[in-house]
């Protein structure tokens, strides 16, 4: 339970929550999650739908490795802060576009 204690407090919230085989599936949910969200929002561009199956496939294998990283490292809240940066950036692109138009 040690190891727990030190955890950021997404990954302990969700390891306290359920037994730790299940709450490191939850934890690299959330990641991959969050890190969609992120692509969504800043990087993706539009791609034919094998290109898209190979960018989302090699996503979510860098997301196991966030995974294993994301037990000590703040992995699930940096993503949600980039995720609401992207959002804010998002919106305020499409305001001032509009606002011109």
């Amino acid at each position: 339970m040690e190891f727990i204690e030190e955890m950021w407090p997404i990954a302990r919230t969700i390891y306290s929550a359920a037994d730790p085989e299940l709450g490191a599936w939850l934890l690299y949910i959330v990641i991959l999650v969050l890190s969609i969200i992120v692509y969504r929002l800043g990087f993706a561009k539009k791609l034919p739908l094998l290109k898209n199956v190979v960018v989302y496939i090699v996503l979510a294998l860098g997301c196991t490795v966030l995974t294993l990283l994301g037990a000590l490292l703040p992995i699930p809240e940096a993503l949600a802060i980039v995720a609401l940066i992207l959002l804010i950036y998002k919106i305020r692109l499409r305001l001032s576009k509009k606002s011109e138009a």
